[in-house]
């Protein structure tokens, strides 16, 4: 039986142009997770794990309310809360998953498929590292040539060297044989940053997972690891430093309206 769920291996980039232009590139993987597939994945694969220990794993405490076994329920109550219909929903989450119990994500985008297979949304859930998370719940209005293109108001600190007064604008390849998240984010003045993540598609499997094991050892420490280096650099730099303020409430989702607006 071939599976929706997959290994996304590539690399992150990041480019800032302001006001001290600083640039990074990692290598890296993602797991798309079909959450209809989860539990075959945790009972076929001895690598995975889903809410328990295992080289790969992933949790839900990691993702949505945090809560164990609801976080199908937690996704399509922003569905409903968003007006898509999410009976018969298809949901498929992209993310990195623990590697020996370690994992940071600093953003999951969930890919919500109605029965027939067209995309009805796209959940980004934003973290940072003051254990905060927020996602964005946005409609699918219409794709380009399967481009997917929207913005929305950013709503949660993320970055101590990023203002809040910014706006981000996805451009996205849905997973198929590649899969591409790109987002820039820019304040009144204009942009300020692109990242982007974007990856080639291969097998989920023991063996699969194996390789990636050893062409990627300790990648979600790196990840953590690599932030607080490119911190680093960016205070070396001299660029300004926006200090945390508390979000408030841990964990929020805002629902992103026609016009690129938000409402809580």
């Amino acid at each position: 039986m071939k599976l929706n769920s997959a290994i996304y291996a590539g690399h992150v980039l990041h480019a800032r142009s302001r006001p001290k232009k600083h640039s990074l590139r990692y290598s890296v993987f993602s797991l798309l997770v079909d959450l209809d597939e989860i539990d075959k994945l945790n009972q076929s694969l001895r690598l995975f794990g889903y809410n328990k220990a295992a080289l790969y794993s992933v949790h839900d405490a990691d993702h949505g309310n945090g809560r164990t076994g609801e976080l199908r329920a937690w996704v399509e109550e922003r569905l409903a809360a968003a007006g898509v219909e999410a009976d018969g929903i298809k949901i498929h989450m992209l993310c990195y998953p623990r590697i020996f119990g370690y994992v940071f994500n600093p953003i999951t985008v969930f890919f919500c498929y109605r029965a027939e297979g067209e995309l009805a949304a796209v959940l980004y859930e934003v973290c940072n590292t003051f254990n905060e998370r927020h996602t964005y719940v946005i409609p699918v209005e219409a794709e380009e040539n399967g481009i997917l293109r929207h913005s929305c108001a950013k709503e949660m600190y993320v970055s101590p060297f990023m203002p809040m007064n910014c706006q981000y604008n996805f451009r996205i390849s849905p997973p198929t044989d590649d899969v591409a998240i790109n987002i820039g984010e820019s304040d009144p003045e204009g942009p300020l940053l692109f990242a982007t993540f974007s990856g080639r598609r291969r097998p989920l499997s023991d063996k699969g997972l194996l390789h990636m094991l050893l062409k990627y050892p300790l990648m979600t420490l790196k990840v953590m690891g690599g932030i607080h280096w490119e911190a680093l650099k960016l205070w070396w730099k001299g660029v300004p430093i926006y200090r945390h303020k508390p979000a408030a409430a841990k964990i929020a989702s805002t629902i992103v309206v026609q016009n690129g607006m938000n409402k809580s």
